[in-house]
């Protein structure tokens, strides 16, 4: 089964865990089991679960049900950190991947109903994962708590926000890099690797990451990027180009992806996995002419 069609498999058993049936009373109310259905869907690139499933790939998988279900877990996380972002306590976000964002399409008290309950779904299908092989139950729960709550999660890169001062690096690593190095360590986990190895893949990688969605921000329109441009400069966030400049947040982004491929640890499958991160790298520079013609420093 292709990457892609693997992923949306395990992301959609996921969430019929959350929709109930109603051969397993009691179904969800319709219009929450709407909302969950549409907030994973279309799904994006799914990077993160991809990237863990490369991991998991290149540390010589030997338990592909777990890898899927530490992939789906992941993914819904991510969703409901959209979900919640596009809120108008946050982004006051009208749309997000080219359709109305949650709370536009179902109203506000479902969108956060939804976030929460995405995030809570997600620990369901590593729950399952004890009957196979328990012993990557705990690390694997314990990893996505850690990246997604505070004081190194996402919950907390979303709190830096409302401080008065603070540090791109650690802001940036939190908000992006969390889920990230969740996707590198919960791919090791899945396939009986150590995670501590594989923490600074995921941290690079995140850092790029917003680096590059803070040049998207800043340069590109609504219709190029399927939701809200110029959200940073709009509600005073931090940010690599206000810091840097175009040419300066270019020069990070490159030597971060530089650094994240020479950062993967020796495993089975190095060369493949070193390939489909060039292969997202490529894709996460900005095609404008803004970055190609920017000059560190200009």
């Amino acid at each position: 089964m292709p990457l892609k069609s693997r992923i949306a498999a395990a992301v959609s058993r996921s969430i019929r865990m959350g929709q109930g049936t109603r051969s397993d009373p009691p179904p969800a109310p319709a219009q929450l089991a709407a909302a969950l259905a549409y907030s994973v869907s279309p799904g994006g690139a799914r990077i993160r679960p991809t990237i863990l499933t490369g991991v998991a790939m290149a540390c010589g998988e030997d338990a592909a049900d777990v890898t899927d279900r530490a992939a789906a877990a992941l993914e819904l996380i991510h969703c409901a950190s959209l979900v919640h972002d596009d809120l108008p306590c946050f982004d006051d976000a009208d749309v997000r991947r080219g359709k109305p964002s949650v709370h536009r399409a179902f109203s506000e008290p479902l969108a956060v109903l939804t976030g929460d309950a995405l995030i809570v779904l997600a620990f369901e299908p590593l729950a399952g994962v004890a009957a196979t092989r328990p012993e990557r139950v705990a690390p694997l729960v314990r990893i996505l708590a850690q990246q997604t709550g505070s004081p190194r999660g996402i919950c907390a890169g979303q709190a830096w926000e409302s401080e008065a001062a603070v540090d791109l690096a650690a802001y940036h690593r939190a908000k992006t890099g969390a889920l990230f190095i969740a996707a590198t360590q919960m791919g090791a986990v899945a396939a009986g690797a150590d995670p501590a190895e594989w923490e600074e893949l995921g941290a690079r990688i995140g850092e790029a990451f917003q680096v590059a969605d803070d040049l998207r921000d800043a340069l590109f329109d609504e219709d190029a990027l399927g939701k809200p441009a110029g959200q940073d400069s709009l509600h005073g966030r931090p940010n690599a180009v206000a810091e840097l400049g175009v040419g300066g947040a270019v020069q990070r982004l490159r030597d971060t992806l530089a650094g994240a491929i020479a950062s993967i640890p020796s495993c089975p499958g190095e060369g493949a996995l070193a390939h489909m991160v060039q292969a997202y790298s490529e894709k996460l520079v900005p095609q404008h002419p803004a970055v190609r013609n920017a000059v560190p420093g200009e």
